[in-house]
């Protein structure tokens, strides 16, 4: 895809604090005891896409329901204090050979749900499947190669395609590993889901998803008997599902159900700060945001601090394109913050004197899914209107706003969209090269060359090191200049539950852990 310098192995001989080569065979590790207790009822806001096949979407409720039935080489907690940090699950290992090539050592003794060994050939299939870049998911450097070393022994190989194979670092918790043979027929691939995980896939009924417990799990059958996956896309709906026990667990909450649902001793918030970060995207291949004075004069009309206040504890404070989660992130120096007087400067400088001359714009917010989106929607709205941008807001339900959302030829939908971008992995470019590099473009159509050299130096750093200080002190600080978009704030996911549920984890996007799960 892209031509990168090489990485030198001595470089990444150090990199042993990043996890390379470290096994932690107790993770996700649940007890042996045959499945027992309550089937879990779990309330989610985003509809499901139908297709199973986990490289054609970019839904994140789709993403939690396969982080229940399949496998993951590892798993990432991207905990605040170790954002960093790998487990391993289907890999025991990850060591670097050299500037191309990333051995992997598998798991032994793990099958799919349908009795299929788990070997080497699985990773192949997977991997050279989900990096080929026609994929509608594929967030990958470019393609990959997977030698076969043996049944439980193969190596991550980039050398053809240019670019260092530690890449796949980070990477190993992203992609779910497929089986070859399912790779191999599509339409199986797209019909169900076939993992290794804790949980199988058993049907779809209308917006329910049923999952059964895989009671030959490698790490020992689930206590939960299954697990369903409820879209009910209202907040109020799902707090009152909760309150009135036709629930365990419900997600994206907002300030007011958090304060009802704490006054009731029967349940329990979990808040996270999440690998999510909300942005307002400008159509950049579309007039007036084809200029980025532009861009930042909008950048510079919004008061994020106001847009906080009416989050709640629904977001954080961010001053980067990047969640806080994520490897390499900083606070940027020169973010663009609340400034009318710049705003104005760069309206009359880019020939648009308080605004006038501009077109209407037309900015799409969703409702339903994200918290508050409506509410900070319109004050957003009222703040450009002040400083003379002409603002026609449109806020849809969840399914049209997302058949607006990506770039097209000719240019996306409408001037601006909101939405978040929320990865199981602590990989930046999953966000960054996913949306403002010109070989993706994903939502805001931008081509600028300026911002590909500095995603591609950081990329093809000498070090993990140098990549983390390139990311700091180039990269990021570019993206602020350039503002493709605003990151408006990080998201705190909330999720209420049950105090019956016991045993759970759940990760910064929103994916859950249910393995060691018991619901009395």
């Amino acid at each position: 895809m892209i031509n990168r310098r090489d990485l030198m192995l001595g470089a990444l001989a150090g990199a042993g604090a990043f996890g390379f080569g470290r096994v932690n065979p107790d993770f996700l590790m649940s007890s042996a005891f045959a499945a027992e207790g309550k089937t879990l009822r779990f309330l989610g806001a985003e509809a499901l896409t139908g297709n199973w096949d986990p490289t054609t979407h970019t839904n994140l409720g789709q993403l939690i329901v396969e982080g229940f039935v399949f496998g993951y080489l590892t798993r990432a907690p991207m905990k605040p204090d170790n954002p960093g940090e790998l487990v391993f699950e289907l890999a025991e290992s990850l060591k670097p050979l050299d500037t191309y090539t990333l051995e992997v050592k598998l798991r032994q003794g793990v099958k799919f749900h349908d009795g299929t060994p788990f070997t080497s050939a699985d990773v192949k299939a997977t991997y050279e499947y989900g990096s080929q870049p026609d994929r509608p998911a594929q967030w990958y450097p470019g393609k990959v190669t997977v030698d076969i070393i043996d049944d439980h022994t193969c190596h991550i190989n980039t050398k053809e395609f240019g670019y260092p194979a530690s890449l796949y670092y980070y990477l190993s918790s992203f992609l779910p590993i497929m089986a070859a043979k399912d790779v191999a027929n599509k339409a199986q691939l797209s019909a169900r889901m076939n993992g290794t995980g804790p949980f199988k896939y058993v049907d779809q009924k209308g917006d329910t998803t049923i999952l059964a417990a895989n009671t030959e799990f490698f790490l020992g059958a689930p206590k939960l008997p299954g697990v369903e996956y409820h879209f009910v896309g209202d907040t109020t709906t799902r707090t009152l599902s909760l309150l009135n026990g036709e629930a365990d667990i419900i997600e994206r909450l907002e300030q007011e159900q958090v304060d009802t649902i704490s006054k009731d001793d029967r349940f329990s918030i979990h808040k996270a700060v999440s690998v999510e970060n909300k942005y307002l995207f400008f159509r950049c291949s579309k007039k007036p945001f084809d200029d980025p004075r532009i861009r930042l004069a909008a950048c510079h009309s919004i008061d994020r601090k106001q847009v906080l206040d009416i989050l709640g504890v629904s977001g954080t404070f961010s001053k980067a394109h990047i969640s806080p989660v994520k490897f390499g992130y900083t606070e940027v120096a020169d973010y663009p913050e609340y400034d009318p007087d710049k705003a104005q400067a760069l309206l009359a400088e880019a020939g648009f004197p308080k605004g006038e001359g501009l077109p209407e714009l037309t900015y799409y917010s969703s409702v339903g899914f994200y918290p508050k989106t409506k509410e900070y929607a319109e004050l957003i709205t009222g703040m450009l209107q002040e400083q003379g941008f002409k603002v026609n807001l449109q806020t849809l339900e969840v399914a049209a706003w997302g058949n607006l959302l990506y770039d097209k030829p000719g240019g996306g939908e409408g001037n601006m969209i909101d939405c978040g971008w929320c990865t199981g992995s602590p990989e930046p470019d999953l966000v960054i090269r996913t949306h403002f590099h010109s070989s993706s473009k994903r939502i805001t159509g931008i081509v600028d060359p300026e911002i590909d050299a500095v995603l591609d130096k950081e990329r093809n750093a000498a070090s993990i090191d140098e990549r983390k200080k390139i990311l700091q002190e180039e990269t990021l600080p570019t993206i602020a200049r350039k503002a493709p978009a605003l990151a408006l704030f990080t998201s705190v996911f909330i999720h209420a539950y049950s105090k019956k549920l016991d045993g759970l984890y759940i990760y910064p996007n929103g994916m859950q852990d249910m393995s060691k799960a018991t619901l009395v």
